[in-house]
């Protein structure tokens, strides 16, 4: 009574995935943290340089965090159109992935990837599917809070 190849080789996939854990590379953990707290600190003192000219103009500091916002958008979205924002969160991380660079990043990494099925149906229902549960969520936890606030 031989035995088939197939049967000899054949493992569990428990032991298959914990085959993979052993022989995967493990990440530079250090060298990622550092890269994401100094990026995502650089995106902070920026914001904090953007907060302050316009406060310059007049703005209050409340006021100046709106366009300070609307220009990280803008940014974050234009560098995805030119293709320049994965290379950078590549080696940054967090850092620029987690602040609204992140989310204009996955608003227009959608739209681009989807334009060519049309502005309604590819562009605009396929948008926000990334950072459409962003959107909801925040707006239904905002809700919550603001009700939250007004009974107390």
């Amino acid at each position: 009574m031989s035995k088939k190849v197939e049967d000899i080789f054949e493992i569990s996939s428990d032991e298959y995935q914990q085959m993979v854990e052993q022989k995967k590379p493990r990440p530079p953990l250090g060298k990622n943290l550092l890269l994401a707290f100094l990026s995502g600190g650089f995106l902070a003192l920026v914001g904090q340089l953007i907060i302050n000219f316009f406060t310059g103009l007049g703005f209050t500091p409340s006021e100046a965090a709106d366009p300070m916002v609307a220009i990280f958008i803008f940014l974050g979205a234009l560098a995805t159109g030119l293709g320049v924002f994965d290379k950078i969160s590549h080696y940054t991380g967090a850092g620029t992935a987690i602040p609204v660079t992140g989310f204009a990043n996955s608003i227009t990494s959608a739209a681009l990837e989807f334009k060519k099925e049309g502005l309604v149906t590819g562009v605009g229902s396929k948008m926000f599917v990334l950072a459409g549960s962003v959107i909801v969520f925040g707006v239904v936890t905002a809700l919550i809070i603001g009700v939250i606030s007004a009974i107390i």
